[in-house]
């Protein structure tokens, strides 16, 4: 039977935050940012293991005392992309795994994701044969701009979603997308769809957001504080 492994790639720097400390690791509510994301996953008994993918550089994680049975294991595999960290990260869990087994590619600074909206993402994609993503529909009417901030048109939001994480695939598909990618994809769906195939998309939640901007931690607490969805 196919099991679930977790990616987190958190080799990036957060250049926008205008932090000293990559965002990963900002406090929120008390803790890591990072450490929200791990914490819903170890609470989910159907996650087999969860790989944190870190920049050799990174001392954050240098002194962590990882109990031998713990599913939750470092690796030095951060790259200079996303993409490449979670390609080093396949590379580094190869032995651990089969070909046919799931993996779910989670960013580090997006700590909102609930034990529930993870279940319900298992759940949706367990038997597909794709594999797929948590995304949310848009609600905002969009706008593009020339180069003076002017607006050339308007996008019309009917069947437009906005990209979330987890990103689930198979082992084996997952690795040859990346591989096989020609540049730098955005996401692990946006390789796999250069392959031809169409990943699923799962309703997510605006709790399930990105930490980018300073702002974004305030509003975090916020939805966690009062437990919104």
């Amino acid at each position: 039977m196919a099991r679930f492994h977790v990616i987190i790639p958190a080799a990036g720097v957060g250049s926008r935050m205008a932090s000293a400390m990559p965002k990963q690791y900002l406090p929120l509510c008390g803790k890591p940012t990072v450490l929200h994301s791990i914490q819903t996953f170890f609470s989910c008994e159907r996650i087999a293991s969860i790989h944190l993918a870190l920049s050799p550089e990174d001392y954050f994680w240098r002194d962590l005392q990882l109990d031998e049975n713990s599913r939750l294991q470092v690796h030095d595999t951060g790259g200079d992309t996303r993409s490449e960290t979670v390609l080093n990260t396949l590379a580094a869990i190869h032995a651990q795994t089969e070909d046919d087994d799931w993996v779910l590619v989670h960013d580090a600074a997006r700590p909102g994701l609930t034990l529930g909206l993870l279940n319900t993402l298992l759940d949706a994609l367990a038997q597909d044969t794709v594999g797929g993503l948590l995304a949310l529909p848009l609600a905002d009417t969009l706008k593009q701009s020339n180069a003076d901030s002017r607006v050339l048109s308007t996008i019309p939001r009917d069947a437009l979603w906005q990209a979330q994480t987890p990103q689930m695939f198979r082992y084996a598909l997952l690795k040859d997308a990346l591989q096989s990618f020609s540049g730098t994809p955005t996401d692990e769906a946006q390789a796999v769809e250069a392959l031809g195939l169409q990943p699923k998309l799962v309703a997510g939640s605006l709790r399930n957001m990105k930490i980018t901007y300073p702002q974004d931690i305030a509003l975090m607490e916020i939805l966690m504080q009062k437990d919104i969805l």
